[in-house]
């Protein structure tokens, strides 16, 4: 399990970002942790695109969050856990593999964190799937039983994996970014992510260098911008300038703009903007990355 290691300033600051007050584990004070970091902490890999890849340590993502940033699942989760941890929950991290289409097969390849949570007083028989590092995954966590679950327009699957004896596998909504993630049941420490995590940060054919990608969840749905494209539910609307981007991105993700320079703005729209092109042209791909 995940040793508490967040300071009481720490856990202050990150229930501040989530809106919510310290209160003790329970399954429905979990639902409101889990719910709350996916509406507030947006997926987001902007650091990638700008050509600084981030590191692992759980403490460096959470001064990122409490800036009014996000992460990718190494981030969110990484940093999720550890306030768990803190908060009285037993978490453990896990290795994970996220499919991005049907063409890929399912695999723990560790480029994705997982998370669970056992022993919550109310519930001590039940195990939960604890994941805020899917994008557009689920919006509360999911018992760890073989079923079907509808969470908002999404219609979920959890069954045993194959690929991972003793571990599960998440099938998600036909509807989402991806097909499904399978996860391992041992133990994973942070630096069994580390040469993924390059990878994802600085390949060419890493879909976080390929496209930049935004998301949060929320009850209702999901919001994604991806390149130039705002999507919500489908609603589709092309971003047509600059400052309508950023806009956006503060107002739908709350990422605000001035965290960043005027000349990290401009590369990030150039760069949203050939993305764009390319997909429009049929030379690219705007396939949200499978992390």
């Amino acid at each position: 399990m995940v040793a508490a290691s967040l300071s009481d300033m720490d856990v202050t600051g990150y229930l501040a970002r989530l809106g919510l007050d310290p209160e003790p584990p329970s399954a429905a004070a979990l639902r409101r942790l889990h719910a709350a970091h996916v509406e507030r902490v947006p997926y987001e890999a902007l650091e990638i695109q700008l050509g600084r890849p981030t590191p692992l340590d759980p403490a460096a993502s959470l001064a990122r969050i409490l800036r009014g940033r996000g992460g990718y699942c190494y981030h969110l989760n990484g940093a999720f856990s550890a306030l768990l941890a803190a908060l009285g929950y037993q978490v453990t991290r896990h290795l994970g593999g996220v499919q991005g289409s049907a063409a890929d097969a399912p695999n723990v390849d560790r480029n994705h964190l997982a998370l669970t949570v056992t022993g919550l007083p109310d519930a001590p028989e039940t195990a939960w799937l604890v994941d805020a590092g899917l994008g557009d995954g689920p919006h509360e966590p999911l018992p760890l039983r073989e079923g079907t679950y509808v969470q908002g327009p999404h219609t979920y699957r959890l069954r045993p994996s194959e690929v991972a004896p003793g571990g599960w596998r998440f099938e998600h909504d036909p509807a989402g970014s991806f097909t499904g993630m399978d996860f391992a049941p041992g133990v994973a420490e942070m630096a069994d992510f580390a040469e993924k995590h390059a990878w994802l940060s600085t390949a060419p054919e890493s879909g976080f260098v390929r496209v930049c990608v935004v998301q949060r969840r929320d009850e209702a749905g999901v919001d994604t911008l991806r390149a130039l494209t705002l999507n919500r539910h489908g609603a589709k609307e092309l971003v047509e300038s600059p400052g309508d981007w950023w806009a956006a991105a503060g107002d739908v993700f709350g990422i605000p703009a001035a965290l960043f320079t005027a000349a990290e703005r401009e590369r990030l729209w150039r760069q949203c903007v050939a993305q764009h092109e390319a997909h429009v042209g049929g030379k690219g791909s705007e396939v949200v990355p499978s992390a």
